[in-house]
């Protein structure tokens, strides 16, 4: 603990003590102090309160009206715009131009009355110096063309007649059956099949098989019904008799009357304790607000879920 004043530890978390600005100066709360205090002392000034705006000299600082300018010359702007004209006048070199005509109105399509410069050769129509034209040679002339469509006439076409030679019948299909049987004898087995090739788990077609097919088997014979079943008489209808009963009915037995013993009456304590049922159990129920969720916030969308909040 020191001598004088307070430990660092009791100051507001302090290393030191601060410094003080004056020295054995009380403090002076803030309504004591006083607020110009050369207002209420001595003869204050006394304005002559407002003044209406008026053409009198009243409503101003100055006793008479003074002017901004004192000792200005007088400028007509009449005079001034007559002289500037007069000194941009000297800067002309001519008189004015002046057209000697008005202006011209064109006279119709393709004139040129009234233009600047007239016509120009390089829009002129005309056509451009060409050569002499020299028609070409006539064609040299033949004999007039035979008649006839060249099917089963003969001598019609320009050049000589080409021989007659003979077609087989079917010689396309003949060839074709040549190119073939040429085609298996250079074959010199059947086609590769590699076993490790992939394939699908299912055949295209569901009906293929393998295996070689069981024999066939020979169905029975069913022998034919002679004749059908025809009962030995109609069917009797039942009655008190049960005359219509495969079997004869049974003998009756005759029972003895017993008359039944009514129970004695318990007392209390010999009967049993009433024990009800058991009700339904409760169990733990999830509440809509956290089904709700679950079902909003599930494995595909929690990464973009947007959560609500009630």
């Amino acid at each position: 603990m020191p001598a004088e004043g307070k430990s660092d530890m009791e100051r507001v978390g302090l290393f030191s003590e601060m410094g003080y600005i004056t020295i054995g100066d009380k403090y002076v709360p803030r309504y004591m102090c006083a607020f110009n205090e050369a207002a209420s002392k001595n003869r204050q000034m006394l304005p002559g309160g407002t003044k209406t705006l008026s053409a009198l000299q009243a409503g101003y600082f100055e006793p008479q009206f003074l002017r901004i300018f004192d000792g200005e010359a007088y400028s007509n702007p009449v005079q001034l715009r007559r002289r500037y004209r007069l000194a941009e006048s000297k800067k002309n070199l001519g008189k004015a131009f002046l057209p000697s005509n008005g202006d011209k109105l064109p006279c119709g399509l393709g004139s040129y009355y009234g233009t600047i410069g007239g016509s120009y050769t390089y829009f002129s129509p005309q056509l451009k110096a060409r050569e002499r034209y020299i028609p070409p040679g006539k064609n040299f002339y033949t004999n007039p063309g035979k008649k006839g469509t060249g099917y089963g006439y003969a001598n019609l076409t320009i050049g000589e007649q080409y021989p007659h030679e003979s077609d087989g019948y079917e010689v396309e299909r003949i060839n074709a059956k040549k190119a073939q049987e040429e085609h298996k004898r250079l074959l010199k087995g059947g086609p590769f099949k590699l076993n490790l090739y992939p394939q699908a788990y299912f055949d295209t077609n569901p009906y293929f098989n393998d295996k070689p097919l069981p024999p066939v088997k020979t169905p029975l014979v069913e022998k034919p019904i002679v004749s059908p079943f025809k009962p030995s008489s109609p069917a009797k209808k039942s009655g008190g008799m049960k005359g219509g009963t495969f079997d004869p009915y049974p003998s009756h037995s005759a029972d003895p009357y017993v008359i039944k013993k009514s129970a004695a009456v318990a007392t209390t304590k010999e009967r049993q304790i009433f024990h009800p049922p058991a009700g339904p159990k409760s169990r733990p129920v999830t509440s809509i607000i956290t089904l709700n969720v679950t079902r909003s916030l599930n494995v595909k969308n929690y990464k973009t879920a947007q959560l609500t909040t009630y």
